[in-house]
């Protein structure tokens, strides 16, 4: 592994700070024991040993790295194109601008009405994306919007 990549990897102030004393020595207390065990045996020099296990341990963390970032892509929220929840989000968002401008031009319950229809859109478009913060925003503004409305209604 190259200087470089080994920075780039652990970062500048863990190299610059650990690799002071002996450079070898510390190299080698990096690395992970089952890297070191499978190279134990090996009858080469001990700086060709070292650039083994160097290399195993930069795959081993490759690896790592890539099921780590798996993870965080199979948690991450994501809004996709050209799907039901896609076009449902855009008719959400335009029956909630119409319901304000109705409300504000003094259609209320009509204007309501649309309102109410968006936030229960935007609910299931927080469910399909797996967005708590769109669930429980538009939950409550439509919970709030719906309890007027039946005032208004009665």
């Amino acid at each position: 592994m190259r200087r470089r990549e080994f920075e780039s990897l652990w970062g500048h102030h863990f190299w610059r700070n650990r690799m002071k004393e002996n450079p070898v020595k510390e190299l080698h207390d990096v690395i992970h024991e089952d890297v070191k065990e499978q190279y134990k045996e090996s009858t080469m020099s001990k700086a060709g040993r070292l650039a083994m296990e160097l290399n195993a341990e930069r795959g081993r963390l490759r690896k790592e790295m890539e099921e780590l970032q798996g993870q965080v892509d199979m948690f991450s929220p994501s809004t996709p194109t050209g799907t039901v929840d896609s076009y449902v989000k855009w008719i959400a968002t335009t029956l909630a601008v119409c319901g304000v401008f109705l409300q504000s031009s003094g259609f209320i319950t009509e204007g309501k009405f649309a309102y109410a229809v968006s936030s229960i859109a935007w609910v299931y478009v927080g469910q399909c994306w797996n967005d708590k913060a769109i669930m429980i925003g538009s939950a409550i503004t439509g919970t709030s919007v719906c309890m007027n409305l039946s005032t208004i209604l009665s």
